[in-house]
């Protein structure tokens, strides 16, 4: 509305000049030699707009002829730019799919039509590494690292070359040279973090995680796990040269991750070897409910060196205490007991393990347990061979990997905290073991008891005397009677006899049988 309002004030605005121009007395004279003319001052205004605009399209026209050669080569050129972008196009569709064929024949066009541009050197690079030509492959990556805008990414490619061809210096070279120039390049940051661990360097990788948190990286709840396993990694490292070290590398870690099982250990062990006692219980029982383990057992009942055996009994009945329902306390308690020769404590902690799940160390404590409880060789073969097919317990597994001891990088991926306690693959057949297992040895109802048998009472007339035992076993047939009914034919129905067994004698006296779990009854 404003716009209009605006052209129309103009509008009257110049309608109004041309009306005061026309009004106005007066004229235009032009002297050519000695001819004059003289026209009005309308005419004279109009003549000179239409010579300005005729002196414009000739002005236009000239300029177009002269230009007309850079007209035709700008044409060229947005004809070759179009025709190279739908090279491009086509070749990224054909590395997609898979085609490397289509995908090198397109990258040779693109590269005729646009030359070192950098979607066609990205194409190059991308078509060779399908068709596996690693030095064409390199040829285009090596150019894009040497135009500011590629700079990353043929830095990136020349990586990931080096590493196929397992040349571990030039990776590294590569990294290290991407990282430089651009410190917020998240690729090479994970790079040069992944060779620091793999090299041992836990300080530098420390500090490469303290980097990515800073410049927002990696997500400040990832940098503070990888930060933490790295301090454990430290901690482990120098314990043995350096103990006040790894004990204040030990204790930011748990300040970090609580339940982290290396740093627990690693920081109870150097506090108890300063006499620290409390504060070393306080630690691995704090991690313990984080997540029972093995290893945090182990540690606490040998807080204090020159324990008895049935302090230690007494400390694993503690962890049973703060964990009721996991299975690594009945396991310390079972060991514990095991040790202080406290067997009816370990079988009782045995037998609901082995009912609950009869896994490999279940099995084989239970072994330990009748070899030096009994000695009875025939059930400690049994647990042993029932050992040999039983579940696998918990363990460090990462990759597919599995392990008994911690690893604060993964092998195959090379993640940072790649390690989990949990329970590994476990085969069909031994998921079939143990559920028939578990069926054989879940209580069986009482069998009911068999209905009596009448005897029929002895005839006071019968056969010649028997044996005085068999007649109190086999009664005589009865007398006929009148009330009785008449016997009948062969072939029809014969009356009950009940069957009774030989007599098989007095029956053997059963041997006192201990309480507890057997495999196999003796």
């Amino acid at each position: 509305m404003i716009k209009l309002l605006v052209f129309l004030i103009l509008l009257a605005g110049l309608a109004f000049g041309f009306s005061t121009l026309a009004d106005t007395d007066g004229h235009v004279l032009l002297q050519f030699g000695d001819t004059e003319y003289r026209v009005s001052l309308v005419a004279g205004l109009v003549a000179l707009l239409v010579l300005t605009a005729a002196l414009m399209v000739l002005w236009t026209v000239l300029r177009l002829v002269f230009r007309l050669p850079s007209l035709i080569g700008l044409a060229n050129r947005v004809r070759r730019q179009a025709k190279g972008q739908q090279a491009i196009a086509r070749g990224l569709i054909a590395v997609g799919a898979g085609d490397a064929r289509l995908a090198l024949r397109q990258a040779q066009e693109s590269r005729r039509l646009l030359g070192q541009e950098p979607l066609s050197l990205l194409l190059s690079a991308q078509a060779a590494q399908l068709a596996g030509d690693r030095k064409t492959a390199e040829e285009a990556f090596r150019a894009m690292a040497e135009r500011p805008d590629t700079q990353s990414l043929g830095l990136r490619g020349l990586f990931i070359e080096a590493e196929r061809r397992q040349d571990s210096q030039a990776a590294l070279a590569f990294a290290d040279e991407a990282l430089r120039r651009a410190p917020d390049s998240a690729w090479a940051s994970d790079a040069m973090l992944g060779f620091r661990a793999a090299a041992g360097d836990w300080r530098g990788a420390i500090a490469l995680v303290d980097q990515a948190i800073s410049r927002r990286l990696v997500d400040r709840e990832e940098g503070r796990r990888r930060r933490a396993v790295l301090l454990a990694a430290a901690a482990l490292q120098a314990q043995e040269s350096q103990p006040d070290d790894a004990l204040s590398l030990a204790l930011e870690s748990l300040r970090m991750t609580p339940g982290l099982v290396p740093s627990a250990t690693v920081a109870a062990r150097r506090l108890a070897a300063r006499g620290d006692y409390a504060k070393a219980t306080r630690i691995l029982e704090a991690a313990w409910k984080e997540g029972p383990h093995p290893d945090l057992a182990e540690a606490y009942l040998g807080v204090r060196q020159g324990d008895s055996a049935l302090d230690r009994l007494k400390r694993a009945r503690t962890l049973a205490r703060l964990t009721p329902h996991a299975r690594e306390a009945r396991f310390a308690v079972a060991r514990a007991a095991l040790d202080a020769r406290e067997f009816a404590a370990a079988r009782e902690a045995l037998d609901r393990l082995v009912l609950e799940k009869p896994s490999v160390r279940a099995c084989l404590l239970m072994a330990e347990l009748e070899e030096v409880e009994s000695g009875n060789q025939g059930l400690v073969r049994s647990w042993l061979a029932r050992a040999s097919r039983a579940p696998r317990d918990p363990a460090w597994v990462a990759d597919g990997t599995v392990s008994d001891d911690w690893a604060p990088v993964a092998p195959v991926s090379g993640r940072i905290g790649g390690w989990e306690w949990r329970e590994p693959p476990q085969a069909l057949e031994t998921h079939v073991r143990a559920r028939i297992d578990a069926d054989r040895f879940e209580p069986q109802p009482a069998p009911e008891a068999p209905a009596p048998i009448e005897i029929l009472p002895a005839a006071t007339a019968g056969p010649v005397a028997q044996d005085p035992a068999e007649a109190a076993v086999m009664p005589a047939e009865p007398a006929a009677s009148a009330d009785l009914p008449a016997p009948e034919p062969e072939n029809g129905p014969q009356p009950f006899r009940p069957i009774i067994p030989d007599d098989p004698g007095p029956e053997p006296e059963e041997k006192p049988r201990k309480q507890g779990f057997r495999l196999f009854g003796n």
